[in-house]
């Protein structure tokens, strides 16, 4: 199984990690503005494109060995990404 390598979860667990932080952030202060970026902005922006050479990385390891797994997997981690970006762009943070 594909999901239990390095280069399949962390993605995943990266982006979810994105998105817990946001959501507790939001649960224990509201949807506040501030005139600086908070830490969860900071992670946002280091977490997320961290994320595109792993996801590379398990691309070219794998699509050709395992494509259909493979191209399972990657959607996943498409849609995690795709998920925590569409957070924030709803919530306007």
């Amino acid at each position: 199984m594909l999901l239990k390598r390095p280069s399949a979860y962390l993605p995943l667990a990266m982006s979810a990690f994105v998105a817990a932080l946001i959501l507790v952030r939001l649960a224990r202060f509201g949807l506040v503005r501030e005139t600086d970026e908070g830490a969860e902005a900071h992670l946002f922006q280091i977490l997320m494109p961290a994320q595109l050479p792993i996801v590379a990385f398990f691309a070219a390891s794998f699509l050709r060995r395992e494509p259909k797994p493979a191209l399972e997997v990657l959607g996943l981690q498409i849609l995690a990404a795709a998920g925590v970006f569409a957070l924030v762009f709803f919530l306007r943070l």
